[in-house]
């Protein structure tokens, strides 16, 4: 591990990096031993080969069509219960996105925190051209760009190109592949460097905004501004800063 930062590769290139169950378990857990991990800073989540993750498994679609409600309804709150803990995770996820990511691979890269994307990469929601609902990925993306937009790439299934996806505000920059590994690795390491008590305490508090009240979004800010003036990060900055004035 690169000083603070944990990578977490999917690591079927053969499938495009597809969803299975198996998959999405393997990350849940990694994601969780990060968090336990009191060396991490930051989490890198990658696909291995051409693509990041070209969403389900085919043999998983195959397997749905003979499944009943319910079994249908559990599977899919595996992938969902995976968006919820990233969001919840106390660690900044960097998604590195070479190739495509389509349909639930590109909801994977949107519920990481941050996108950093090759100019060869592609996101797209085509499961309208199947008949079926991008649901779990929907909650994401209309988080992530306007309204309209996010309805346009839902109904059309249209795919984007990585220019156009960071003009959408779906990602956070693009990057020439020849150039990309290693401007990964300097954006993980300098945020790796940051306060890891104010990254924490950010992560938290932003998500925590969603459903609040200007008020209560204040009261909450108010909390967690008292919070973090006790942390030892917190009380050592302002010590050097003051001495550097």
């Amino acid at each position: 591990m690169m000083t603070g930062i944990v990578r977490i590769t999917l690591n079927r290139p053969g499938k495009r990096n597809a969803l299975d169950q198996q998959t999405v378990l393997d990350v849940r857990m990694q994601l969780m031993q990060a968090a336990g991990n009191p060396d991490a800073r930051v989490v890198v989540l990658a696909g291995a080969g051409k693509d990041f993750c070209s969403g389900a498994d085919l043999s998983e679609l195959e397997r749905t069509r003979d499944s009943g409600a319910l079994e249908n309804f559990d599977d899919a709150r595996l992938l969902g219960e995976l968006f919820v803990e990233m969001r919840r995770h106390p660690l900044p996820i960097v998604a590195a996105v070479r190739g495509r990511a389509l349909a639930g691979g590109c909801g994977l890269a949107t519920a990481c925190d941050l996108i950093l994307a090759s100019d060869t990469a592609r996101f797209g929601y085509p499961e309208v051209g199947i008949g079926f609902v991008p649901a779990m990925v929907m909650a994401i993306l209309r988080r992530s760009v306007s309204e309209k937009r996010a309805f346009e790439l839902l109904v059309t299934g249209r795919t984007l190109t990585a220019a156009e996806a960071l003009a959408a505000g779906m990602v956070n920059a693009v990057i020439p592949d020849g150039e990309f590994d290693a401007a990964v690795d300097a954006y993980a390491s300098k945020m790796a460097e940051r306060s890891a008590s104010a990254v924490r305490l950010t992560k938290y508090l932003l998500y925590h905004m969603d459903t609040m009240s200007f008020e209560a979004a204040i009261e909450a800010g108010a909390q967690v501004n008292a919070i973090a003036r006790m942390t030892r990060d917190c009380r050592q900055g302002i010590e050097k800063f003051l001495k550097k004035e």
